[in-house]
Formats: C-alpha cells, structure tokens, sequence
C-alpha cells in the first residue's frame, strides 16, 4: 500500500509534473503570442492612424467607435461619442445637409447591407471628405453595425477638380480647333499611321468635289496630283519619317479651275500626318504683277532726270538708275557687286561726287544714321564741281533706304537769275519814263515804280500797305482836271481784269498836263497800268498837223501847176513840130542841108520835150492814183524785141551794143503792153544815154517761180551811194554821170509797182549798173 501509494503518488505528481511544464510551456507561448498580438495591434494601430482612410463604427444604437484623429479630422473639439456628435456648427463638424444624408444612408445600410459612398464638407474650411460605407462584420458586430472609411480627399478634389476644368478647357479647346478646322477657308486633312485619309475639312471636300466628309474619306480623293511621280501618301511617309514639316508648291484643280497650291505635310507621330493647301494664286499673281510693276517702275526710274537709288535691310545696294550712274559716274560691273552704302559714299569720295566736308568719317557715320531714322531727311549738296544736288533719303518699312539725287543746278542758275531778273525789273521800272503799276484782279495795288508815285504824289507809306483801288480813287480825283474822269481809269481797269481786254484812253491833270494810260491784261490774272505824259507830243502833235495840212495843200497846187503847165507846152510844142514837119517836108521850099540839119534837131528836141512832159503828165497821175493800167495779157519777148529795135539808132549813135537774152523763155505777164514799154523804155533809154560809149547793154530775163524778171545792166561809170539813194528822188538834180537826170526811173518804179511787182537798182562806181524789175507771171 505504502508502495502503491507511493507509485500513485509518484505517479500523480509525475503527471502533475508534466501537466505543469506543459502548462508552463502553453502560458509561455500564450504570452509570446499575446505580446506578438500586441505589437501587431500596435502597429495597425500606427498604421491606421497614417492611413489615408479612418475607419469608423456606427454601431445600431448610434454610438461610434473611432479614434481620436477622427474628431480632429472633423475639427471636433470634443471625441465623437454618437453618430448625432458628427453634426457641428459653422465652425465645425459635418454640414448639416451632408450629415443628414450620412445618417439616412448609414440607417439603410445597417438594415440592408448595403454600400454606399459619399462626398462630404466640412464646415469652415475648404476640406472635402469622400466616406465609402458598409455592413461590419458580423461576427464581430452582430446587432448590425455599419463600417464607414472616411477618405480625406481635399488635396486630391483639387487636382481633380484641376484635371477636371482642364479636361473640359481641352475638350472645349479641341471642339474650337475641330471647328475651326472645319470652317477654314483653306482644305486641311489628316492622315492615320496608314497614310490613309481619316478626316477632311468642309474647304476639302468642296475643293475635290465630293458629297460630304465621309464620302471624300472613303473614297480617298486627293486634292494634289502625283507630284514629280510620288503619290500623296508616299510624300506623307516621307514627311513622317523626316519628322520634319515639308512644304511644296505644286498646281491644284479647284472648283474646276487650276490653282497654284503650297501644300504643308506636317509629321504628327504615332498620330499620323496632317495636311493643308494654301491657295497662292492670287498671291502668285500679284507677285507676278509686282514684278512686272517692279520693272516697269525701274524702267520709269532709268527714264527720269533724278538719281535713285536703293538699299535694302543690310545696307546693301539693290538698284540704281542710270541717272545715279552718271550724276556720280559709276559703272555698271561695279554696281553689281551690290556694295555698300559706306563703300559706296567711298568711291563717291573718290569721284568727287559729295560735298567738300572736314571730317569725312563723322560724316559718313551721320549719313548712316538715315537708316534708322523716323521720317525723311533732306539736305542740299553743293558739289566740287559746282553742281547743286537736292538730296532726300526716305527710310523703308523693312529697314531698307531709298535716295534720290535731284540735279537742281539749272534751278539754282535760275534762281539766280531770276534774283538778278528781279533787281534789274526793279531798277527799270523805276527809271522808266512812263509811270508802271499792276492791279490784282481784286484791286489791289501789288507794283508800281517811283514815277506811279511822283506823279500822282503819292506817300510810300501808302502804297506799302498795298491799297485798293477804290482807297486810291478819291486822292486821284483831286489831280485831274474833271475830277469825275476817275470813273474812266476805275472803268478800264475793271474791264481789262474782267473781261480780259486791253484798253487805253487820256486825262487831264489840272496842272495842264496830258497823260496817255493804258491797261493790259497779264497772264496772271491782274492788270498792268501805264502812264505816258503826252503833253509835249501833243503840242508837237499838233504842230505836225498844222504843218501836215500845209504840206498838203502845196503839194496840190504843185501837182496842179505841172499838170497845168504840161497842157500848157503841149500846145507850142504841137506847133514846133508841126512847122518843122513842114519845112522838112519843103513846103517853103528847098533846105540845103545845113537848114535841114537844123529843123531836124528842132523836131528831135520837140519829140524829147514832148517825152518829158507825157512823163511828167503820168507820174502826177500816178501820185494821186488818176492813171488807168489795163489788164491784158503782154508777151515779154516781143515786147523786148520792138524796144530794142526802138533803141537801134541810139545806141548806134552811141556806139553801144546791145544784148537781148531770152534763153528762159519769158511769157506772158498780165499788165497794160503801153505802160510797161514805158517803164522799160525808160530804164533802157537810162542805160543808152548815161552809160559807158562803145559800150555794151545786156537785157537778160529770169523766171522765177510766180515772178518774172526783167534785168537791164550796162558796163558805165556806175553811181556812188549817195547818188543810189537819190536816184528816185523827183526833185534831185544829179551830175550827168550820175544816171537818169529826171521822172524817168521815179515813173517806171511806179509803174512797176502798178502791176504787183517791184524794181531795184545795183550800181557800184566804176562798175555800171544793174536794174532788175519783177512782174507777177500768168
């Protein structure tokens, strides 16, 4: 028993002992556990205290359980105990319309189960709360309690209301491109990674001719032809794999009509190729008409007096006239090396084609500055060899320079001139003898001279403050002799400057004095007066007049008297030659021969005196236009041949040959054939008695044109001038070698004259004497 005992209780305490260490080892691994549990709990306790959400439990009866970072979330002041602590103030707290429809929405979820989400505020402040609630565990809630997760999304509600206004700013921005695009005046397309048309724009689809966009897509309408053998999608991959945009210029067919297009293909990436057409036919066409202009305005520039030249941006020369090449003799190759404008005020140095200046550099560097001037420069050159040159350098909008040299040497010589022209007007209307004044075609007084004033006594005074007429008439009136003649001067200057007609009359000064004025219109509008003090001319007028009459009345009773007295000595002459007649012909019987030779000479003198009185009987007929010519066709040649046979026996008896010239057939003259045998006869019969003996007469006739002429000359003594100058003088009396000794060549020039033509007389001493009359011809 004892030893049974003893194994039992050995036994028990041998399984005590077991039991012991086995519950020893279990306590310990209990505790392991437990402080692993802890540190597990600590660290999801640390780890939801850092995470982004709070996980709160609203259990049914409304009290919660959340930790403290909860409330300070919330901006509580207090631990949130019930789900009613959630709802604050304006302070704090959840607002109360998010918290009402938190509370309705926890209450569903707890008797359903089901979820939810919900974006709350929270009172005074910007925070935004996104919380995502549902049913808790049941084991571990069993009477239904609902889990909430409260996610702080303040800072992620920004970003994404960010992304959110920028998505719509993009979307808005890419419905304007869209519709831009879509509207714009020029085709515009795209192209996929396939190079495949995907889109076209409204411009597009009119320009190829298509339906709508999407029939332009499917059917793949290219707007371009095939350019230099590459199709459009071949020039789209090209452009994709250059990365870079390419642009051609290549012709186009559109609306039925053919285009000059530049075409840009624009590499998009991954998203494909873009395109675009810009019409620049209208941009081709003026290029081409600028062109044109362009050279026809070079060509009018070469056509002009004054130099241009111009320079472009980087102050080069891009043209010069030929007027610029010579004015500064430059040459063409030069000039086309394009120098520049510094290079260029050089070689002007050289030629002596700019201004004589100090310091050459700080001028150059001045002229330089015409580049960036504002506005226009102007300046006057007086060059080394005299020229004046007007200089204007206008700056261009892009930065170029225009110059143009005008030669204004000519002008500058004029105006010199005309300074001169004006002193020298000056100074000879104030020593004019007549009185100069100009009135404007208002009346206005703008010149006048010192003799304008003197005369009608007038201060400088007055006339320097340019009066008008009607100022001036009354001090006039005072100086004339009517004083109402003013009205005559006030009148002729209205009506020179008005109607534009020249006009003239006299006045009166009280002082006896005589003007003759006169006015004349200008070009200019206005009107010249002029003054001429007529009171001498007038009395020497009247003197003449006097005299005139005088002369007049004695030059009558003259022609009366030979008139007279030539009918007077026809009748004794009629009776001489009548008895001489008879004693010839033996009536008182035999003469012998001494007797005949006698009443021959008294017939002679009888037939000369008698000449000389029917001559002087018709130049007193023909001075006062009493003669009658006749009109009758008189052929020259046979009237020369009857005058020289006339004349045989005188020049016989002078020994003198004569000469009749008729190789230019003379014609026919209308005249009277008795008056120009007269005035021939006359000038031959000079030419017989007055002429060399045993000398030669030459009767020579020249037609010319309408005119004929008649040329007498012999080979006598000739006459000095002063005996030419007396020839046709009725009342000289001249030597006998001295020519015709009465009416003769006096009678026979007027009886020239008579029939439309004319005579002259050459003579030289001791080189005889020609005499040429002209008739008018048939």
């Amino acid at each position: 028993m004892d030893g049974l005992s003893t194994a039992i209780i050995g036994l028990l305490l041998a399984v005590w002992l077991v039991v012991a260490t086995v519950a020893i080892w279990y306590g310990l691994s209990l505790r392991r556990k437990a402080a692993k549990s802890l540190r597990q709990t600590a660290r999801l306790g640390r780890l939801l205290e850092t995470a982004p959400a709070v996980p709160v439990v609203v259990r049914g009866d409304g009290r919660i359980e959340a930790s403290d970072r909860f409330s300070r979330l919330l901006g509580l002041g207090n631990t949130a105990q019930i789900l009613a602590d959630l709802s604050g103030d304006d302070q704090c707290g959840l607002l109360p319309d998010d918290y009402a429809d938190l509370d309705g929405k926890i209450r569903e979820t707890q008797r359903t189960g089901s979820s939810f989400t919900q974006a709350l505020r929270i009172a005074g402040s910007d925070r935004r709360m996104l919380v995502i609630g549902g049913i808790a565990d049941p084991v571990i809630y069993p009477n239904g309690a609902a889990l909430l997760w409260f996610f702080d999304l303040t800072d992620n509600l920004r970003e994404w209301e960010k992304v959110k206004h920028e998505a719509e700013d993009a979307k808005a921005a890419f419905a304007a491109i869209s519709g831009l695009i879509e509207e714009a005046p020029m085709p515009m397309w795209h192209r996929g990674p396939d190079y495949r048309l995907n889109f076209v724009n409204r411009a597009y689809v009119k320009a190829v001719g298509a339906q709508n966009n999407v029939d332009a897509v499917e059917q793949g309408m290219e707007l371009i032809e095939d350019s230099d053998g590459h199709s459009e999608m071949e020039l789209a991959a090209a452009a994709l794999q250059s990365g870079q945009v390419q642009e051609r210029q290549v012709s186009s067919t559109v609306d039925g009509n053919r285009r000059q297009m530049r075409v840009f293909d624009i590499p998009l990436g991954a998203a494909g190729v873009g395109g675009l057409a810009v019409d620049i036919q209208d941009l081709s066409d003026a290029q081409r008409q600028y062109r044109r202009l362009a050279d026809a305005q070079r060509d009018l520039l070469d056509m002009m007096s004054a130099g241009v030249a111009q320079f472009d941006a980087d102050r080069t020369l891009s043209f010069a006239n030929l007027p610029f090449q010579r004015l500064f003799a430059l040459r063409d190759n030069w000039l086309a090396d394009k120098p520049e404008f510094a290079r260029l005020l050089d070689r002007m140095r050289e030629n002596s084609k700019i201004p004589e200046v100090r310091d050459f550099p700080e001028w150059r560097s001045d002229k330089e500055n015409w580049f960036r001037a504002a506005n226009p420069n102007e300046e006057n050159w007086l060059l080394p060899d005299g020229t004046h040159l007007r200089v204007l350098a206008q700056p261009m909008p892009g930065g170029g320079l225009l110059l143009i040299f005008e030669d204004r040497t000519e002008q500058a010589q004029l105006a010199s001139a005309r300074d001169t022209l004006l002193r020298v007007r000056t100074a000879t209307f104030d020593n004019l003898f007549e009185s100069v004044a100009v009135f404007a075609a208002d009346g206005r007084l703008s010149i006048w001279n010192r003799r304008f004033a003197d005369i009608w006594g007038l201060e400088e005074e007055l006339l320097g403050r340019h009066p008008r007429l009607d100022e001036l008439l009354p001090i006039l009136a005072n100086l004339l002799k009517k004083p109402a003649q003013i009205s005559v001067i006030a009148e002729i200057l209205r009506m020179t400057t008005a109607n534009r007609e020249q006009r003239k009359s006299r006045v009166s000064f009280a002082d006896g004095r005589i003007f003759q004025i006169s006015t004349v219109p200008l070009p200019d509008g206005n009107a010249l007066f002029t003054m001429l003090d007529m009171t001498d001319s007038v009395e020497v007028e009247q003197a003449l007049r006097q005299r005139n009459e005088a002369l007049s009345e004695a030059d009558a009773v003259k022609s009366k008297f030979l008139a007279n007295m030539s009918y007077e000595f026809r009748t004794p002459l009629t009776s001489i030659s009548g008895f001489a007649d008879l004693l010839k012909a033996g009536i008182a019987g035999e003469l012998n021969a001494q007797a005949m030779e006698y009443v021959e000479a008294i017939a002679t003198s009888a037939d000369r005196l008698s000449q000389q009185i029917n001559t002087v009987l018709d130049y007193s007929q023909i001075q006062v236009g009493a003669l009658p010519i006749a009109k009758e066709p008189v052929d020259v040649t046979a009237l020369l041949t009857e005058l020289v046979a006339e004349h045989a026996e005188l020049a016989a008896s002078r020994g003198v040959n004569v000469e009749l010239d008729l190789s230019d057939a003379p014609g026919i003259v209308p005249g009277d054939a008795r008056r120009l045998t007269q005035a021939i006869g006359h000038i031959l019969d000079n030419a017989l008695r007055y002429g060399r003996e045993d000398g030669r007469v030459l009767i020579v006739t020249q037609n010319e044109r309408a005119m004929l002429s008649i040329i007498i000359s012999d080979d006598g003594p000739g006459m000095n001038d002063k005996d030419r100058s007396a020839v046709f003088d009725t009342y000289a009396r001249r030597a006998k070698d001295s020519g015709d000794k009465g009416l003769g060549l006096p009678l026979a020039r007027q009886l020239i004259e008579s029939h439309g033509g004319n005579l002259e007389l050459f003579s030289q001493l001791g080189e005889g004497t020609s005499v040429v009359m002209r008739l008018p011809r048939a």
